[in-house]
């Protein structure tokens, strides 16, 4: 009896990924990447940033094309409402980075994804930012990411693969432990 194995095509290369990661285990030094993005401010709390160039495998590297973001704030903040806010992109970076995640997972398990859906919200008390009350953080007091997923596969398996791209998220970590962050003027 022959049988075909079907393997799950979510559009991930999974391949070059396992590579890649057997590659920079023998040469760890490769691994150390450094991101970049420059913004210019535009007018009122309108900004723009330009992402084009990262330092990745001991060398410069350059994006196919520059990728562009533009943040501002809503007219309720007296401003014009030319873009999201600076925290919405925020959470856009989680929820892409989670997003990423679970269909490289789901590849590399051979689940195959019909559709993925993540609904993020998170509250934040404006007293802080606005300086009304020196008490109140600035950030976010809570983030709640809700997923849909259609798959192949069980309920358990389903939230295995979540659980296992929270894991390996770049940005679920970044937003989850301390950073030190730097700021000069020149």
């Amino acid at each position: 009896m022959d049988t075909k194995t079907i393997l799950a095509d979510n559009g991930v290369n999974v391949e070059a990924l396992l590579g890649a990661r057997e590659a920079l285990t023998q040469a760890p030094e490769a691994a150390r990447f450094k991101w970049r993005a420059s913004c210019e401010w535009a007018h009122g709390t309108h900004a723009r940033s330009t992402i084009d160039t990262f330092y990745g495998l001991g060398e410069e590297q350059k994006h196919r094309q520059p990728h562009r973001i533009e943040t501002d704030h809503p007219e309720l903040f007296a401003a014009e409402d030319h873009a999201a806010t600076p925290v919405e992109v925020v959470l856009a970076g989680l929820a892409g980075c989670l997003t990423a995640g679970i269909a490289a997972v789901a590849q590399n398990r051979n689940i195959q994804l019909r559709s993925v859906k993540a609904t993020l919200e998170a509250g934040m008390d404006l007293q802080g930012i606005l300086g009304i009350d020196g008490d109140v953080r600035n950030g976010f007091d809570g983030i709640q990411v809700k997923y849909t997923i259609d798959a192949d596969a069980t309920r358990e398996e389903i939230e295995a693969l979540v659980a296992q791209s929270q894991k390996r998220s770049a940005v679920f970590d970044i937003i989850t432990n301390p950073t030190d962050v730097s700021v000069t003027v020149s």
